[in-house]
């Protein structure tokens, strides 16, 4: 479920993208499964359907979401091809983990921490 939370210095659609994406990461929304319409969205999040259509033109460009005419919007299957936002994340990473090693943190910690992600 998506929160909104006013008091948040983000704009709401923003705050919509990251809440998709975060249930997307988790598994809650599978890869392939339809998304809800624009409307139904904006309805029961009480928001303008202008606001849901920018967090999913959002989703699309970084590589979470393909749009079908006629059909609605679908998390994307992953597929290996490399999205900008994976580009991005890696550039974070790649600076994250140089920061780290540079802090202390041996390398054979971060390689756990990563096994540790991803068996959550």
């Amino acid at each position: 479920m998506i929160s909104l939370n006013y008091r948040d210095a983000r704009p709401i659609y923003e705050q919509v993208r990251d809440g998709l994406r975060h249930l997307m990461v988790a598994g809650a929304i599978e890869e392939g499964e339809k998304l809800p319409s624009v409307r139904a969205l904006a309805a029961s999040l009480s928001i303008n359907p202008t606001t849901i259509q920018k967090a999913y033109d959002a989703l699309e460009r970084e590589g979470y979401l393909r749009t079908e005419a006629g059909r609605g919007c679908f998390a994307l299957v992953k597929n290996g091809q490399t999205a900008p936002r994976k580009c991005a994340l890696l550039q974070q990473f790649d600076e994250t983990a140089a920061e780290l090693l540079f802090l202390g943190m041996t390398t054979e910690e971060l390689s756990r921490r990563l096994k540790e992600v991803s068996k959550s």
